[in-house]
């Protein structure tokens, strides 16, 4: 069979129809090659390439040499035989076990419309997006626009340490940048794991104010104070300016309970995390870590007081590392959140005095954000 002439009676999916498809979290199979999957995909999105990255590498340089018969032909000779028949196999897997997914490629053209027939002659019909990837992601950042300026939301402040993010996640309304950005919104908010690519960052929170919006555009979303960047990534600049004049609700704890909150997260549970990862590398990954966190703060902390929190963390560090015993962490936790945040916040705080709307302790303001959604 040729790789040009697809057959007209396979489904496909138009621009219409984009919005249910996420909205229903309807499966995709993404057969661009890899090095375009990992440059941003959507949420949930399965890559099973017609073309690995050296095979399109090659077809794209024979259509510039020699034009797009060229291509189609050497296309054909470098996926036939086994390789043919194994890409297949893993398509027609991929649709037995989401009979309700869909493929796309680039622009929803050739890529698409080959792994789409090669499948009916496997007995599966699989939905082709017409426009492909690019009219999705197009679609979306329409989206991201226009609902992160129109969608009402309620932010949820407070002092470093106060379990921000654990409280946020008990409203089912609500919007959460830092998971989405997989980091914590801070000098120590690297994860274990890295952050996704910005455009695979954009597609989420498109598809989740997409989730947002079908609930009601009216009802307000509560979201976690946060600055124009998570980490390498940047909050979009309509949501941005959404978030920056939007009303707050202040969440109060001890110094104590911050203390112990910061240790759980950034010492016991990314240990946990960085050992479940890398194994016996885990812990001197996990130290690395911490000690480039601090580093990466220097110059704000001034020499004297850097010196003096990284030796108390170095500290800590050698005790757990010889005993498991976290206790020691303290010490430079607590000078952190005293001497570094909290004068940061203050500062910062002074400035959005006007949109305080309710402050109160963790459950106080966990009840005010649900009346304040509805959920």
């Amino acid at each position: 069979m040729s790789l040009a002439g697809p057959r007209r009676d396979l489904p496909t999916v138009a621009a219409d129809a984009f919005d249910d498809l996420f909205l229903a979290g309807t499966p995709l199979l993404d057969v661009r090659a890899p090095v375009e999957f990992a440059r941003g995909a959507f949420p949930g999105a399965t890559n099973l390439p017609l073309l690995d990255d050296e095979e399109r590498a090659r077809v794209g340089t024979r259509y510039k040499q020699a034009g797009h018969d060229a291509a189609v032909r050497l296309g054909h000779e470098l996926v036939s035989g086994a390789t043919r028949a194994a890409r297949i196999e893993a398509w027609a897997a991929w649709a037995r076990a989401h009979p309700d997914g869909v493929l796309y490629c680039f622009r929803g053209g050739q890529r698409s419309r080959i792994a789409q027939e090669w499948l009916a002659e496997a007995g599966a019909t699989v939905p082709r997006v017409e426009g492909g990837y690019k009219a999705l992601r197009a679609h979306l950042l329409a989206h991201l626009e226009a609902l992160g300026a129109a969608l009402p939301l309620r932010v949820l402040g407070g002092r470093t340490g106060t379990g921000k993010t654990r409280l946020l996640a008990e409203l089912p309304r609500s919007l959460d940048l830092e998971g989405l950005a997989n980091h914590r919104g801070s000098a120590f908010g690297p994860r274990a794991t890295p952050q996704p690519p910005p455009v695979a960052f954009e597609n989420a929170l498109a598809v989740r104010l997409l989730v947002l919006a079908r609930d009601g555009r009216e009802r307000p979303v509560a979201v976690e104070d946060e600055s124009r960047n998570v980490g390498r990534l940047s909050v979009p600049t309509a949501l941005f300016a959404q978030l920056s004049a939007s009303p707050l609700a202040l969440v109060e704890r001890s110094l104590e309970e911050r203390v112990e909150i910061t240790l759980a997260e950034y010492v016991t549970d990314a240990t946990r995390e960085y050992a479940s990862l890398h194994g016996e590398a885990g812990f001197d990954r996990y130290r690395d870590y911490l000690l480039t966190s601090i580093d990466k703060v220097r110059r704000r902390l001034g020499g004297e007081r850097h010196g003096r929190f990284r030796r108390w963390m170095e500290d800590a560090l050698a005790l757990q590392a010889r005993t498991g015993a976290v206790d020691a962490h303290r010490g430079w936790i607590r000078g952190m959140l005293e001497e570094y945040y909290d004068p940061m916040y203050d500062h910062q705080l002074a400035a959005k005095a006007d949109r305080v709307a309710f402050r109160g302790g963790p459950q106080e303001v966990v009840a005010w954000l649900r009346e304040q959604t509805g959920g």
